[in-house]
């Protein structure tokens, strides 16, 4: 069972989103906060697997909340954001605070329900409609650049990248799934999840879409592609 706390200012939202979320046979709403700092309060005595969390809220908003949650090495919880909002400022603002997703509030049912459930996964979701604008807008405001198409062997790891995580990773940033990256390397679902795992933890990444940041910020993918 997939445990949520939902946060969100609006009553009505809030309630709703609540509603709509655990009427799934494999989801269950453990918690509903009004602001940012009762989202981490909560989180950290609930242990929520996701948090769906609005960005503007009063007393703490949702991106000092995110960073407070994804900053505590002793929670679990990861954030899917919601927002009546299309691309600004606070969404990568959020992302790079660890947002583990994000979503427009007007997505319907069963997209909200499987991007609870991707997020839950440790696979991270970004609304598809979005993607591409959000990669390479992303990309255009990195706050540390590097330098022209580096070499990835130029990135220093403790452990470097295989040639395998590599190619996993580039294709994460298309957006594909387990059984897609496959088909596309010819091995199989296993033999990906293997080469993710390594992934995740070279990068210190907490899932697929903060992998893809981190590709993008140290200069590994070429957003103008994606």
């Amino acid at each position: 069972m997939i445990r949520v706390v939902v946060a969100d200012d609006q009553l009505i939202v809030r309630t709703g989103l609540s509603i709509l979320l655990g009427s799934a046979e494999d989801i269950t709403v453990v918690g509903e906060a009004a602001d940012g700092e009762e989202a981490v309060r909560l989180t950290g005595e609930l242990r929520p697997d996701v948090v769906c969390m609005d960005i503007r809220m009063p007393v703490m908003d949702g991106i000092a909340a995110t960073s407070a949650i994804t900053a505590d090495s002793s929670l679990r919880s990861d954030v899917l954001i919601l927002t009546t909002f299309d691309i600004d400022d606070d969404i990568f603002a959020a992302l790079e605070a660890g947002a583990a997703g994000f979503l427009l509030k007007g997505a319907d049912e069963n997209t909200l329900l499987d991007a609870v459930r991707s997020v839950a996964r440790g696979d991270g979701t970004l609304d598809q409609r979005l993607t591409r604008r959000i990669l390479q807008e992303f990309g255009q405001r990195r706050t540390a650049p590097t330098p022209a198409s580096p070499s990835p062997q130029d990135v220093q790891l403790p452990t470097p990248l295989t040639t395998r995580e590599l190619d996993v990773l580039q294709l994460l940033a298309q957006g594909l799934s387990n059984a897609e990256m496959a088909a596309r390397l010819f091995v199989e679902q296993t033999t990906i999840k293997y080469h993710l795992a390594g992934l995740l933890q070279k990068t210190a990444s907490r899932d697929r879409l903060q992998a893809v940041l981190w590709g993008i910020r140290n200069g590994i993918i070429d957003v103008a592609t994606h």
